[in-house]
């Protein structure tokens, strides 16, 4: 499958009122040097924020951003050198592979390229995705930088409709990034170069699901070979639970919280109490477990005792 991660993503779906506003602000000499861009994970932001980068960046080279279009050109020299990490005018901060939280060295990092010399006379920007995992020493070293910050530098963080630290989050100017369910599935079927319906059957397909998510869903089932056309949800959650996904991948742990609950509210509860009981049941247990991060096992276990195997 097509590589459709966002720093390499040269199509912008259905978010032109977003790029629209933030292009308007920059042509008017009122862009906030603070943003925060939040909203559902998987919906477009950080593709929204590398195609606006590009935007401003490209304006006076060759292949410049295609404004009609919403489309990055490939020839285009910021583009390429943002691909390769080169960009003198973009950092990007975000978790380590091999990390859970976004540190304080990351940020010292990002400190120390702030205070050097600008190469040329274009803006500079910082890409901070995934800012819920900003450790306290993290986000306390970042404010200091965010009240004052250096000339001509603008800052995009990125947040997945988590608590965000409240003196961070009043620092920025909050943009918020939606999509109507009807959107999800026509930009994920863009995505998926029209062939969403080959993918997945429409008994796992949910109204909340976004692009990314059924994307990334579409590559997990391809790299695992199943056959998700064929596949129910029951049967599809047996799997993820009894081959213990969730224990190697987050996207899984987080889409078999969401799957619980879609699967729920597939059938119809109020004709008996028992689902009934066990909705409310489930559905506060999933609440606990991502509010203080409890371990997972045993609620996915007992699901799959009690619900799917009942």
């Amino acid at each position: 499958m097509i590589n459709k991660e966002p720093i390499n993503q040269t199509k912008l779906f259905r978010l032109n009122n977003s790029i629209e506003e933030l292009i308007r602000l920059e042509q008017n000499n009122t862009l906030p040097n603070k943003i925060l861009l939040s909203g559902q994970k998987g919906i477009g932001k950080s593709t929204l924020a590398y195609h606006f980068i590009n935007y401003v960046l490209s304006k006076d080279e060759e292949f410049k951003y295609n404004y009609d279009n919403l489309e990055i050109n490939i020839n285009n020299h910021s583009y390429k050198t943002v691909l390769n990490k080169s960009n003198p005018n973009l950092i990007l901060v975000d978790v380590n592979n091999e990390k859970k939280l976004i540190d304080i060295n990351q940020i010292r990092e990002l400190i120390s390229s702030l205070n050097k010399s600008s190469l040329n006379n274009k803006p500079r920007f910082v890409l901070i995705d995934n800012i819920e995992f900003l450790n306290i020493n993290s986000v306390n070293a970042l404010l200091k930088i965010l009240e004052e910050p250096n000339f001509n530098v603008y800052f995009i963080l990125i947040n997945s409709d988590k608590k965000v630290i409240p003196t961070l989050k009043s620092r920025c100017i909050n943009f918020r990034v939606s999509l109507s369910s009807e959107e999800n599935f026509l930009v994920a079927n863009n995505l998926l170069e029209g062939k969403l319906n080959e993918f997945i059957s429409k008994n796992l397909i949910n109204f909340y699901l976004t692009p990314g998510n059924i994307f990334n869903l579409v590559k997990f089932s391809q790299l695992n070979k199943y056959d998700l056309s064929n596949l129910n949800l029951n049967e599809f959650l047996k799997i993820l639970i009894s081959n213990n996904h969730y224990k190697k991948d987050n996207f899984i742990k987080y889409l078999i919280f969401d799957f619980v609950e879609f699967y729920f509210s597939k059938i119809s509860y109020s004709i008996s109490p028992k689902i009934h009981d066990s909705y409310s049941y489930f559905l506060k247990r999933i609440s606990d477990t991502r509010k203080f991060n409890l371990d997972e096992e045993s609620l996915f276990i007992e699901f799959e005792e009690k619900i799917l195997n009942g």
